[in-house]
């Protein structure tokens, strides 16, 4: 099997927002607010409540599975269960948040929208985008070669 950078490149950026993510527990409210999970979230956080841990840990471990589909994909570990599967509706989720959050913040007057700053809403969507466009053209390859 060819190389795969595009999924190695994927894989590396879902276990880096992985442990990014590890690091809102650690940063605690502040870090919430800042980097945009919402003021609900952020006054949750400095309350002492488990409840963004525990989203947050559950956002992470999910990252990390993702980023392990990527390396599977890229042949770096063992094959994994449905990975073309998997692999395409990963690519979905990240393109779909991506573009999605560079269109809501602008036609929504869902107060919920406007927790986030449109640089927050911007910068986090570019960022889905580019890593799902990695894993749309790893996946593509990794179809091609079988």
């Amino acid at each position: 099997m060819k190389r795969n950078n595009q999924l190695l490149i994927a894989g590396c950026s879902s276990i880096l927002a992985s442990i990014f993510h590890i690091c809102f527990i650690f940063g605690g409210s502040d870090w919430y607010l800042f980097f945009g999970a919402g003021e609900r979230m952020a006054q949750l956080a400095a309350e002492g409540d488990s409840y963004p841990t525990i989203i947050t840990l559950v956002i992470s471990s999910l990252l990390a599975v993702w980023g392990l589909y990527a390396f599977s994909g890229a042949g770096l570990i063992l094959k994994l269960p449905f990975i073309k599967t998997c692999l395409v509706i990963i690519t979905v989720f990240y393109l779909v948040r991506g573009i999605a959050g560079l269109i809501v913040p602008f036609v929504t007057t869902d107060p919920m929208a406007y927790q986030n700053s449109i640089a927050v809403w911007i910068i986090g969507s570019v960022i889905c985008c580019i890593i799902g466009v990695y894993y749309l053209l790893g996946t593509l390859k990794l179809w091609r070669s079988f």
